[in-house]
């Protein structure tokens, strides 16, 4: 029986994720948290490495889809768009029907799908609802007080996970 809060495979970030171990596990979509995930909060825009990374999984026929929380009006949309990626914006992660509403948008089934994240209690629990594989990154960074405290909390459950290296 999984656990709620625990990842399936912890990685350090986006980069390190072996995708054709991805591939191999039969993962055609991976579900992706925007903020403190791909970018840090500040940036409003795809870099070149995240570009390059999309371009990546998309050699091995991996979609790459947004799935934020993001309240912000228009951030998830704008970022996807430059992306040339799909997006859900207001997803209401942890909850599973943000989840299925994307894997039912994009026509595939909860084991050819995977999350990406840095937060325990939205992407990885939210994940773990839907029963799609479960990829924890560490944030890009911190940023505020309150997020530090909540990644102190995380701690534990991010320690369960299983290294990248086991994907």
């Amino acid at each position: 029986m999984r656990v709620p809060f625990v990842p399936d495979f912890l990685f350090d970030s986006i980069y390190t994720i072996d995708i054709q171990r991805l591939k191999a596990r039969g993962i055609t979509l991976l579900l992706a948290d925007l903020d403190n995930t791909l970018v840090p909060y500040s940036v409003k825009t795809p870099t070149e490495e995240v570009k390059a990374w999309r371009d990546r999984l998309q050699a091995e026929g991996i979609t790459l889809f947004i799935l934020s929380n993001s309240r912000k009006p228009g951030r998830a949309q704008r970022f996807a768009e430059g992306l040339e990626v799909p997006y859900q914006g207001h997803s209401g992660k942890p909850k599973a029907k943000g989840f299925y509403s994307a894997m039912e948008r994009m026509g595939v089934t909860p084991q050819q799908t995977a999350i990406v994240g840095d937060q325990i209690f939205t992407d990885i629990w939210g994940g773990n609802n839907a029963g799609v594989t479960t990829l924890m990154v560490k944030p890009i960074e911190f940023g505020t007080v309150f997020r530090l405290l909540r990644y102190g909390i995380e701690t534990p459950f991010r320690t369960r996970g299983k290294g990248g290296g086991t994907l």
